[in-house]
């Protein structure tokens, strides 16, 4: 136990990028949303709960309890979804509740990414995870915003919930960088005008990420 614990936390920053990629895009292989949604996504939504919880291992005990509380939380969400499928107060919460879980991973990502002057494997994964945690961060802020107002997207395939979710998986990750193709297009003001930020945000972070990298080469030289 031991010997994982202390692997756990050497691969820390490995370990929650592998896990933000297989619950972004494992939707590519799978074919039976129900199952996705009843099944598929619960096991993803531990598995990524846990790989975040390495992010704070050698934290304050505030970070720790936050982070215990909201993994409970996020696990425990993705179970009732198959219960309350047309309860749109339980979405308004599970969306709110993983744009500030992630909001927090993220914000710790950072603050890695900014301390070390030098670059090694877990800087390069750090900035990978920053990006995808972007992605998640936007992804759940839209569907509270499309879930709320089902005319505010065209283009989205409104047939369930996975379908929801994986074209919005898609359509914030062409807008981040910048791809755009137009297939899927925001109609309401408020979600074109978050489409907007999405936007900058993909390019500031890009363009930081950037110049933390240089200046951590520079500063190594």
């Amino acid at each position: 136990m031991r010997k994982l614990l202390d692997f756990f936390d050497r691969r820390k920053y490995e370990v929650l990028l592998a896990a933000l990629l297989q619950h972004l895009f494992i939707g590519v292989f799978i074919s039976d949303h129900a199952n996705y949604r009843d099944i598929i996504w619960p096991i993803n939504m531990f598995l990524l709960g846990l790989a975040c919880t390495g992010i704070f291992m050698g934290k304050n005990k505030w970070k720790g309890w936050v982070k215990n509380v909201l993994f409970i939380v996020v696990v425990l969400l993705p179970i009732g979804i198959s219960f309350v499928e047309d309860v749109k107060l339980y979405f308004d919460i599970l969306n709110v509740i993983y744009v500030l879980f992630f909001c927090f991973i993220f914000y710790e990502v950072v603050q890695f990414l900014i301390k070390p002057s030098y670059i090694d494997s877990d800087v390069i994964s750090a900035a990978a995870c920053g990006y995808f945690l972007l992605i998640e961060i936007s992804v759940f802020l839209l569907q509270f915003m499309i879930y709320n107002n089902p005319n505010s997207f065209h283009g989205i395939d409104m047939h369930d919930n996975a379908s929801v979710y994986m074209d919005l998986v898609y359509f914030s990750s062409v807008s981040m960088t910048s791809i755009g193709f137009g297939d899927i297009v925001p109609t309401a003001h408020n979600t074109k005008l978050v489409a907007s930020i999405l936007g900058i945000s993909g390019h500031f972070y890009t363009v930081v990420l950037v110049g933390i990298i240089i200046s951590k080469f520079t500063s190594r030289k």
